[in-house]
C-alpha cells in the first residue's frame, strides 16, 4: 500500500527567504495594477493591463491564471465565469488575485478596492480583511485544524452579517511547482497547518446585494493582522 503523500513537502530548492521576497513582490505587483484601475476598464481590460505590469516587474510566470473581479462579479466563485459586459462603475468596487512566480517561488495574495465614493462596498473589503485577521490570529494562538479554521470563518462572517463563500477553502504554496505534493486545500486539512505553507483565502458577500470582497495571504506565524 502506498503511503499517503506528505500534503506540506516541498522541493529541495525551497527556501523560506524566497518565499517570503516572492509574496512581497507579489504584494507590489497588485499595488501596481490597482493603481491602474479606472472607471470604465473591463476585466479583459483589466488582466491584459495586469500582463503589462507583470513584464514591467519582471514576473517570470504565472502559477495560476489573474483573477480580477469587478462590480456584480465579486460575489462569483473562483470557478463561475464572470459576466463579461461589468465595467468598473464611477462608485463601485473589484478584487484582484494574483498567483506569481519569482525566484522559483510561489506568491498568492488577494485583496478588495473601492473607487468613488462606496461606502458599503468599503465597508465589505474591509470586513474581508478584518475576518482574514480573525482567523488567522485563531490558527496563531489555538492550534486549529484547517478545517476548524474555515468553520471558524464562516461562523464569524455570519456574526459580522455577512455571507461566506464556502468554496472557497484555501491551498498550498511553496517552490513552483507545489501541486507535486498534491496538498489539497486548506478547509480539508486535518491538522493545524504549518507556517509558510498555506493561502488562506476568504470571500464573503452582502446578504441581499450584488457586491462582495477577497482577501488571501501567507498563513505565516511572524505576520501581524
Amino acid at each position: 500500500m502506498a503511503a499517503a503523500p506528505d500534503r506540506e513537502a516541498v522541493g529541495r530548492r525551497f527556501d523560506p527567504a524566497l518565499l517570503e521576497r516572492a509574496r512581497a513582490r507579489s504584494w507590489a505587483v497588485l499595488a501596481a495594477i490597482r493603481e491602474r484601475m479606472v472607471p470604465g476598464i473591463d476585466e479583459a481590460g483589466a488582466r491584459a493591463m495586469a500582463e503589462q505590469v507583470f513584464a514591467e516587474a519582471g514576473v517570470a510566470r504565472i502559477w495560476h491564471p489573474t483573477l480580477i473581479r469587478i462590480g456584480a462579479n465579486t460575489v462569483k466563485t473562483w470557478r463561475q465565469r464572470s459576466d463579461p459586459t461589468v465595467r468598473l462603475g464611477e462608485n463601485d468596487s473589484y478584487f484582484i488575485d494574483l498567483g506569481l512566480v519569482f525566484d522559483g517561488h510561489e506568491g498568492d495574495v488577494g485583496d478588495t478596492f473601492t473607487v468613488g465614493h462606496a461606502p458599503e462596498r468599503q465597508a465589505a473589503a474591509e470586513a474581508a480583511r478584518r475576518l482574514f485577521g480573525e482567523v488567522a490570529t485563531a490558527w496563531r494562538e489555538n492550534g486549529l485544524s484547517g478545517a476548524e479554521l474555515y468553520r471558524f470563518a464562516g461562523e464569524r462572517a455570519a456574526a459580522m452579517g455577512w455571507r461566506f463563500n464556502h468554496a472557497v477553502k484555501g491551498h498550498r504554496i511553496g517552490d513552483y511547482p507545489h501541486a507535486v505534493h498534491r496538498g489539497g486545500t486548506l478547509g480539508d486539512f486535518a491538522g493545524p497547518p504549518a507556517a509558510r505553507r498555506w493561502i488562506l483565502e476568504i470571500q464573503i458577500a452582502h446578504p441581499t446585494e450584488p457586491y462582495g470582497a477577497f482577501y488571501e495571504d501567507l498563513l505565516d506565524a511572524a505576520q501581524e493582522t
